[in-house]
């Protein structure tokens, strides 16, 4: 089962990765910019009422929608999404399903994805 130290570990792991300070996550910085590459689920628990933080889910950036929907398919007791993430590249994890091991190429492909993302410019 892996665990809040768990995930620190290995974002201890890469290189120029920041902790967030209001709530569990991590970022890189790109030109200049906090870029987050993992953090906690914020859970719409009530429809009416603010989004609750469930620190037992952490959402992670994945490089591209297939992948996203592979995760899911191969094990949706550790994979999922909602409808806040429709379209948007993270898939949620499950941290009391999934060990340590098997987060670690996740969360070092998330690192890559925000280092390795294109700037957005818009176009004319």
């Amino acid at each position: 089962m892996a665990t809040h130290d768990g995930v620190r570990q290995i974002a201890s792991e890469l290189d120029g990765a920041i902790e967030g300070e209001d709530r569990f996550g991590f970022s890189v910085m790109v030109k200049g910019k906090a870029k987050g590459f993992l953090w906690t689920w914020a859970e719409r628990v009530h429809p009416k009422k603010p989004k609750v933080i469930n620190d037992a889910v952490i959402a992670v950036v994945v490089p591209n929608e297939l992948a996203k929907e592979m995760l899911i398919a191969s094990n949706p007791a550790i994979y999922f999404t909602e409808p806040h993430y429709d379209g948007y590249l993270a898939v949620l994890v499950r941290l009391d399903a999934i060990s340590v091991e098997e987060l670690r190429p996740l969360i070092q492909e998330a690192y890559s994805c925000k280092l390795a993302a294109p700037s957005k410019r818009k176009t004319s």
